[in-house]
C-alpha cells in the first residue's frame, strides 16, 4: 500500500482513504482505495479517525470472512478520533469532541479508513490522560476483559482470579480492571518478558502456560481453590474442564472467549462463553479507570495506516500487548 493520503483534498471531493480488500488471505490482499465518505444517519455521528486498533479477530475476518461476508469490506472497530459531523437526533457529542469506541460488530466494521460512521452510544470522551493511539487500543479488549470479569464472574473485593493467557490483548486489561476491582491476581504467561509485563501491570502472581503446569502450581499456592478463571488460550473444552477442576473451588466459575464445550464436563462450575459487545456505560467505567491511571493499555507496535498490513502481521506474531495504526500523524 504505497498511496499517499491528503486528508484536506479527500474531503473537499466528498471521498476518503480506506484500506480494503477484493479477496480473501493474508496481509498482502489489503490495498489502499478510495472511496465515498459516510455521512451520519439518525443517532449516529461521522469520526474523523485519528486511530485505530488491531485485534486478531480482523485477522481472521480478513482471511476468511466468517462473521462479516465476502469482500469487498473496510474491516476494524475499534478507533479514536474527533467527531467530524453529527446526524439528526444527536444532542451527547458536537463537531470537534475527541472520542474513542468499538464499532458495532460484527457488521458494523469500517475503522481503517480515514472517516467511520456509527451510533452515537458505542463511543465515549477521550481521557485527556490517554493519547488517540492508546485510547484506539482499549475497546474490543476492554469491553471483553469487564464483561468476562464483572458482568459474567462478578469478580470484586477478595475474588482470587486466574487470568489465563494474560499477556495479550485482552488478558492485560483484564490484571488491571481485576486490580482495580480489589481481587487477588494469578497471571499466566510464559517466563521472561511476559513473566514480568504481568507483574508490571500488576498481577500478584505469575505462573508458566506454556509449560503445562498451570493447574498444579495454582493448586500448591491455593490448595482450597480460588474463585475463577478467565480462559484466554485454552481452545479445547477437555483442557479447560481440567484445568477449572484442577484450580476452581466448588461453585467457582470460568469465563471463556474459545470454547466452553459441554457443560457436562465442569460439573458443578458455572462457564460461559464471552463475546464483546460495544456498551457506553462499561467502556465509560474503563475510560475512567484510564483516566484516573489505574489502567495503561500497553501499545507495543504502532504503523502508518499505510503500512496495516505490516501491524496485521505483528499481531500474527502474537505481539505483546496491543497493536494500532495512526492516521494523519496523530500520536
Amino acid at each position: 500500500m504505497t498511496d499517499t493520503m491528503d486528508p484536506a483534498t479527500e474531503t473537499m471531493n466528498g471521498t476518503m482513504k480506506a484500506v480494503s480488500q477484493d479477496e480473501l488471505g493474508g496481509p498482502d490482499v489489503l490495498k489502499l482505495v478510495t472511496v465515498p465518505t459516510p455521512e451520519p444517519g439518525i443517532s449516529e455521528i461521522l469520526i474523523r479517525v485519528h486511530a485505530a486498533g488491531v485485534n486478531p479477530i480482523d485477522g481472521a475476518q480478513r482471511q476468511t470472512g466468517a462473521f462479516v461476508g465476502q469482500p469487498p469490506f473496510v474491516l476494524g472497530w475499534d478507533l479514536c478520533g474527533a467527531v467530524e459531523a453529527v446526524g439528526p437526533g444527536v444532542t451527547l457529542y458536537q463537531p470537534g469532541d475527541v472520542v474513542f469506541g468499538m464499532l458495532p460488530f460484527p457488521q458494523g466494521h469500517g475503522a481503517y479508513a480515514q472517516y467511520a460512521v456509527g451510533p452515537t452510544r458505542v463511543f465515549v470522551r477521550k481521557p485527556d490522560r490517554l493519547d488517540h493511539v492508546h485510547a484506539a487500543a482499549i475497546p474490543m479488549v476492554g469491553l471483553t476483559a469487564w464483561q468476562a470479569l464483572v458482568d459474567t464472574a462478578g469478580v470484586g473485593a477478595g475474588s482470587r482470579v486466574l487470568i489465563n493467557g494474560a499477556a495479550g490483548g485482552i488478558g492485560h486489561l483484564a490484571v488491571q480492571i481485576a486490580k482495580a476491582r480489589g481481587a487477588h491476581v494469578i497471571a499466566s504467561a510464559r517466563p521472561g518478558d511476559e513473566e514480568r509485563h504481568v507483574r508490571d501491570l500488576g498481577a500478584d502472581e505469575a505462573v508458566d502456560w506454556a509449560g503445562g503446569g498451570v493447574a498444579e502450581a495454582v493448586r500448591a499456592a491455593h490448595p482450597e481453590g480460588i474463585d475463577t478463571v478467565i480462559d484466554l488460550v485454552t481452545g479445547d473444552p477437555e483442557q479447560l474442564a481440567a484445568l477449572c477442576r484442577g484450580v476452581l473451588r466448588e461453585g467457582g466459575s470460568v469465563a471463556t472467549t474459545l470454547n466452553a464445550g459441554d457443560p457436562a464436563l465442569l460439573g458443578s462450575i458455572t462457564a460461559t462463553n464471552v463475546w464483546s459487545a460495544p456498551e457506553m456505560e462499561r467502556l465509560e467505567l474503563i475510560a475512567q479507570l484510564a483516566g484516573d491511571g489505574a489502567l495503561r493499555p500497553p501499545v507495543t507496535d504502532v504503523y502508518d495506516f499505510a503500512d496495516l498490513a505490516d501491524a496485521f502481521a505483528a499481531v500474527g506474531r502474537g505481539a505483546l500487548g496491543k497493536v494500532a495504526v495512526r492516521l494523519d500523524g496523530a500520536d
